[in-house]
């Protein structure tokens, strides 16, 4: 398929040269504010301060900062959008002179001049457009069945602003024409498009924090590790367009140096996991954030971008618990995607193609949400700073500015470094050798866990068994720590090295009580308690199994 082919071509262009365009490539910082109108609903105090504090923190205009009389509902009707968002926001703008109107012959926008690029909704504004049900266009006869459909996200519907209300459609999506796009600038207004995002999540205060991480970000670079959860179209090939993009995803991270986790399972990733130190998340398909979002099994670093694939993500955005943007933000994602009602797969956010205008090609988040949604007017949103952009500044300028602030985040440069050169090159040794010259090395459990890694990979089991003890003992994340124990007792035991294998689990145990897995802790520690002939652990084993083990299914 035609998307396949464009994975397989950028791919090659980041094996030729990430590494060099990551060296040199240098896009322009600035102060952005005034690219940027700021919406809010006069009607929600809280709506206000957080549109005042993202202002405030962007260096927005005052005289681009709009209040609205909107519903303090998440839904509106079609005409309250009209009536109360659409046109007065239109009016405003003209008003404030902030748009030129002019007639352009065959042009998308009635907009021949806009201030502006970018939209950010705030905490308050309705999300979805409900079903009009006295609505008739009769071209829509000429769309698929399931098309037929004008309910909308409110943000999607608002990209089209620039295009003449008369000449718009309001039933089925709107074709973007700028889906794919690479160069930046052509994502304007004057050419039929406004970049929409929201600043918004279960609470005011989770919306207000989406700038703080955006500018930590900013200012420190995004690092982490990047976790994808391919799978769910493994045996329905009606489903494999999305495990393409999650799996291009990945791969694009992989050659770009990023530490990548993916699982091919069709379920989503297993309670038990830790995800520490969280750059990117991308997965699906459960109705509500499930696995290691329903405890405390994630760490999101600031600045990470987080998106669970499902058609009704961003059915409530004010959850903490229920789908999922509500829950990836609370947990401390700073940017999101979702859709407010059923997009269909083909109408979902091309991944691939975000993570490469996003982290290879530098694009701002507004600009890669929308360079990576084929259609507007439809179902999608995204949640962040629209200006958002961690991969302005080039490597190694973070690194020098790091290093100079002993920030801890440097380590993160040079696993990034080790990965792409891994990446290149394939040699264990040549990689093992150049992160042991790495002074960080040494008091880092980041790039001493990645030592440990090489070390096992290439057989040097010993050292990978020291290594692993050292990264415990280098104040590691809370997640990173029980992920360092999991792998170090299981490679223990593969070793032979049952007692210390025995200590780790029972530390394990001892460390994290709310641990959702605990099951599988006690079945592998029970085999090794009877080696070593622990009466007392063979007795508390036997009975925590007999307690956590699910009830045997009811017969028939």
């Amino acid at each position: 398929m035609a998307f396949s082919f464009t994975v397989r071509r950028w791919l090659w262009v980041l094996t030729l040269s990430c590494g060099s365009l990551l060296a040199t490539l240098e896009l322009p910082g600035a102060d952005l504010g005034a690219e940027v109108i700021v919406i809010f609903n006069s009607r929600m105090p809280e709506s206000k301060q957080v549109a005042e504090y993202y202002a405030q923190r962007r260096q927005v205009p005052a005289d681009q900062v709009f209040g609205l009389d909107l519903p303090v509902t998440e839904s509106m009707s079609r005409a309250e959008f009209l009536d109360q968002l659409h046109r007065p926001l239109l009016k405003k703008l003209e008003e404030a002179q902030l748009v030129t109107v002019g007639a352009q012959k065959a042009a998308p926008s009635r907009w021949t001049a806009a201030r502006f690029r970018y939209a950010a909704l705030c905490y308050g504004v309705p999300t979805k457009i409900a079903h009009d049900p006295t609505l008739v266009e009769p071209s829509a006869e000429t769309l698929r069945p399931e098309l037929r459909r004008d309910e909308a996200s409110v943000d999607s519907q608002l990209t089209c602003l620039p295009v003449d209300e008369k000449e718009f459609k309001w039933i089925g999506p709107w074709v973007n024409p700028f889906y794919g796009a690479t160069n930046a600038s052509q994502l304007h207004p004057t050419n039929g498009i406004l970049l929409v995002t929201r600043l918004d999540g279960p609470s005011a205060d989770i919306a207000r924090g989406l700038v703080d991480k955006a500018l930590e970000a900013e200012t420190n670079g995004l690092w982490g590790r990047a976790y994808f959860d391919s799978g769910y179209g493994k045996n329905n090939t009606n489903y494999l367009l999305g495990d393409v993009w999650i799996r291009g995803s990945a791969e694009f991270c992989r050659r770009l140096g990023f530490e990548m986790e993916l699982d091919n399972n069709p379920d989503t990733f297993p309670g038990g996991m830790p995800m520490s130190q969280v750059a990117f998340y991308a997965g699906w398909y459960a109705d509500h954030a499930n696995g290691p979002f329903s405890w405390r099994g994630v760490e999101f670093m600031p600045g990470a971008f987080a998106y669970h694939l499902h058609s009704f993500s961003a059915a409530t955005l004010r959850s903490t618990n229920q789908h999922w943007v509500g829950p990836l933000l609370a947990r401390g994602a700073t940017a999101t995607m979702g859709s407010v009602n059923e997009p269909y797969l083909g109408g979902t956010p091309d991944l691939a193609m975000f993570f490469m205008r996003f982290v290879f090609m530098r694009f701002s988040f507004g600009e890669a949400a929308w360079a990576s949604q084929n259609a507007m007017s439809w179902q999608n949103l995204a949640v962040g700073d629209p200006l958002y952009c961690p991969f302005r500044l080039r490597p190694d300028q973070r690194i020098e500015e790091l290093e100079r602030r002993q920030s801890k985040l440097a380590e993160w440069y040079h696993l990034l470094n080790a990965n792409m050169n891994l990446v290149r090159s394939g040699d264990l040794e040549s990689a093992i050798e150049s992160l042991e010259r790495v002074p960080l090395t040494r008091k880092s459990a980041v790039l001493k866990e990645k030592l440990a890694d090489l070390f096992w990979a290439n057989r040097k089991l010993t050292y990978a068994l020291d290594a692993y003890e050292s990264a415990l003992k280098l104040d590691p994340t809370p997640m990173q720590k029980l992920r360092l124990m999991l792998r170090s007792a299981e490679r223990l035991v593969l070793y032979g090295s049952h007692a210390q294998a025995c200590e780790l689990y029972q530390r394990l145990l001892k460390e994290y009580p709310d641990y959702p897995d605990l099951l599988s802790v006690y079945v592998k520690l029970l085999p090794l308690a009877k080696k070593l002939n622990n009466k007392e652990e063979i007795e508390r084993c036997e009975r925590e199994i007999k307690r956590l083990a699910p009830p045997p299914s009811a017969k028939p």
